[in-house]
């Protein structure tokens, strides 16, 4: 019974049964406080929301301000996953009602728990099977996992289980050359793109890396670059072509860069970016962006923001290195300077921020001293990924995709000196032994 008790614990499928049952907790606790949510709340409701809405509605893509009586036209202003999978529960169970809000939660919240199976793979393969029940274990109780998977519906759960498939399939397919793997992962890029395309940060490092091997058989690994790149053209050519067809202009994945560009780079930023002056909070912005129509609205605002980079390279420097910090701590700000300001449950989130973020890029230094095959694709997510979101603006749900690889990282944090100091006090034990046994027989 014991044994088939701790067979159990040491599922990783037990580990999903779990996570998932943690957030339907929250989700409960959650929904107790706030009650049924409401398309004015923006987690819910913003431009996911707001396209989703249009697609039910029989309006298409179209319409990403979430305002009410703003019809603005078709839009490319997220990938298409995600806002039609929202759309189709809208259709079935009613556009903003309280039973689509559980039913797309439960979906997010499904998406998030079933992250620990990759999650498993990663840690299991990376640094043995120790490690790789342990994170998963970490994912399914891991407070930011449990929090945006049930908080923003949005494609934030979704793209951290992309993320995590992405870097398993890349340790898998690693010097393989069966065909049928290198089409698979290039379909696995181009739907994880029309998610959310900040996974394509780390594309180029780690399919290098998973090719690299067979580079002594260079025919052969072209053969193989070259189809999962043609599988990958494939996967994301019917929406670079609708929006070809629609606006005129190469939109292979979103259009909204240039604001979000400049809403974090113009003279009004206070601090790491300027949410007030999005269009979804200024009606100014609002009317402009509909009057102007969207690629050029978009245009026009990363010239602006371009421009101002220019010519403030300082002010540049200065909002890049809060956003540095915001990113891996939760705040811009000198943590000693808002400690003493801080309520205590600020003070708990904020010593955590810390406390991931060091243990993560300590089990990245580990994971190097051990010689880890995996080492260097756990660096480049580390180093790579986050890049995009310090020339634009940082956010919690923006990082969430590599929160999964981060937690593996914590756990090996915790597991390699650990074991190091296991053997070490076993290699003690048996010198000491060896040395008593010696002198008894010199005797």
């Amino acid at each position: 019974m014991g044994e088939k008790l701790k067979g159990i614990f040491l599922s990783a499928g037990f580990a999903v049964v779990v996570a998932f049952i943690a957030r339907m907790a929250y989700c409960y606790y959650d929904l107790g406080i706030q009650g049924a949510t409401l398309p004015a709340n923006l987690p819910y409701g913003g431009e996911t929301g707001a396209i989703a809405a249009a697609i039910a509605s029989g309006r298409g893509f179209s319409s990403p301000l979430p305002l009410p009586g703003i019809r603005s036209g078709p839009t490319a202003w997220l990938p298409p996953i995600y806002p039609y999978l929202l759309a189709g529960i809208f259709k079935l169970f009613g556009i903003f009602t309280y039973k689509s809000s559980l039913i797309i939660r439960s979906i997010d919240m499904a998406f998030s728990a079933f992250t620990c199976w990759p999650v498993y793979a990663i840690g299991r393969r990376a640094f043995g099977r120790t490690a790789g029940i342990l994170s998963a274990w970490f994912w399914a109780l891991l407070p930011d996992g449990i929090f945006y998977s049930v908080i923003w519906t949005w494609d934030t759960a979704l793209a951290g289980l992309c993320m995590a498939l992405l870097f398993a399939a890349t340790l898998q397919i690693r010097g393989r050359s069966r065909l049928s793997w290198w089409i698979g992962y290039g379909a696995l890029w181009a739907f994880s793109a029309m998610v959310n395309p900040s996974v394509l940060s780390v594309l180029p490092f780690l399919a290098l890396w998973a090719i690299w091997p067979l580079r002594e058989n260079f025919t052969q690994a072209i053969k193989l670059a070259l189809m999962a790149s043609v599988i990958f053209m494939a996967g994301i050519a019917p929406w670079s072509i609708r929006n070809y067809v629609v606006f005129h202009k190469f939109i292979p994945f979103r259009s909204n860069f240039g604001l979000e560009l400049w809403l974090s780079n113009n003279p009004g930023v206070p601090d790491t970016w300027a949410g007030f002056m999005h269009p979804t909070e200024d009606p100014q912005e609002a009317a402009k962006y509909v009057r102007m129509t969207e690629i050029p609205y978009m245009e026009e605002k990363q010239s602006e923001a371009l421009a101002f980079m220019r010519t403030h390279p300082r002010d540049i420097m200065r909002f890049f290195f809060r956003r540095f910090a915001d990113n891996w701590l939760g705040v811009w700000d000198a943590p000693a300077d808002l400690w003493n300001y801080l309520p205590p449950f600020l003070k708990a989130t904020l010593v955590w921020n810390c406390l991931f973020s060091v243990l993560s890029f300590a089990g990245a230094l580990f994971a190097h001293r051990a010689r880890s095959e995996a080492a260097l694709p756990f660096a480049f997510v580390m180093l790579m990924f986050p890049v995009i979101f310090y020339v634009t603006h940082t956010n919690g749900r923006y990082r969430y995709p590599m929160d999964p690889i981060m937690g593996i990282l914590c756990v090996f944090a915790i597991v390699y000196p650990l074991s190091r100091l296991r053997k070490r006090s076993f290699a003690k034990f048996w010198i000491a032994d060896s040395v008593t046994s010696a002198s008894e027989f010199t005797r």
